[in-house]
This record gives structure tokens, sequence and C-alpha cells, in this order.
């Protein structure tokens, strides 16, 4: 028959391609419920701002009747802080403020309407919550403002975010 070939038999070959592999380990560790695809992202730590982002995006998520990724970044320090090591590593803190934030959400009436998930990530959280809008292939990012002094002398979250968000970016004040 032309144009087809015959499998070799499976002992001869490897069970998978190693070129494949990397390709796949990815997939399969950012594998994510496909009910919330094309959901909202929202960056949450408890705070007013992000409350008011949250209720945003609730609203946001119910008029699209989507899913709502609700993302906490918790804290990483480098490794030099900790051990005087020379390399730049970073450490993950242990931050049970994500526990806490995931019973207070539970326990809140107005996400009752609407399927949600809470979302623990470490790292830079503009990096994190676009890397989580990548992988969930969100529709949008919602987002609080800055407006201390912090956020005016190394930029806000929400402005680095702005430029660089390869998907809309809602900026709640």
């Amino acid at each position: 028959m032309a144009g087809h070939e015959f499998p070799e038999p499976a002992e001869s070959r490897p069970l998978a391609e190693s070129a494949a592999l990397p390709e796949l380990a990815p997939a399969l560790r950012h594998a994510c419920d496909p009910a919330f695809r094309h959901g909202v992202v929202v960056g949450f730590d408890g705070s007013l701002s992000s409350e008011r982002a949250l209720s945003y995006a609730i609203g946001m998520a119910r008029r699209a009747h989507s899913a709502l990724i609700i993302v906490h970044v918790a804290n990483r320090l480098p490794a030099t802080v900790w051990a005087g090591c020379e390399p730049p590593v970073f450490v993950d803190v242990p931050d049970h403020r994500t526990e806490v934030l995931g019973l207070e959400l539970a326990c809140a009436d107005h996400l009752a309407e609407i399927s949600w998930v809470l979302v623990e990530r470490g790292g830079d959280i503009c990096h994190e919550l676009e890397e989580v809008g990548r992988e969930y292939e969100a529709d949008a990012i919602v987002v609080g403002g800055t407006h201390g002094l912090v956020g005016r002398i190394f930029g806000s979250v929400a402005g680095r975010l702005a430029r660089r968000a390869q998907r809309p970016v809602v900026v709640i004040p």
C-alpha cells in the first residue's frame, strides 16, 4: 500500500520519544479543569483593593457565564536572606494566608452562584497572574490598584501587568 508504513514491533521501539517529553511535562503539570477555561482571573490577597477587584470579577464572570479563577501569590524570599549563600535562589515561605483566604471565600455568599477555584502560586505576582491566565486561557485578568508609596516607587502590580500581559487587564481603583 502506497503512503502507509507498517509499524515496528513494540520491543524495538522506545516507549516515548525523549524530544516529546519536555513538551508533555508542562502540559501535564499545568493541566486544569476544562470547566474553568476562558474564565476570569483575579488577583486576591485579602486587601481592600483586591476585595473590590474580586467583586468586579464576580460580576464580570456572572455576566459572561464563565468561571472565576482566584489567584493568591504566596511570599518568596531570597535564600541569601536565610542562609547567606551566594546564588540568588528563592525559598517558598509557608503562607497559611491562602488557607485562611480559602475558608473566607468558601463562606462568602456572593460566590455561591458562580463556579470558582482558588489557585496558590509563589513568585512574582505579575508573572504568576499572567501564567495562570495563559494556562486557563482566561478572557481577562482583574487586579486592584495600589495607592501607596511603594507602588509609586517600584511600580504597581497593575501597571506592570497591563504593560506585559497578553490578555485584557482590568484595574479596579
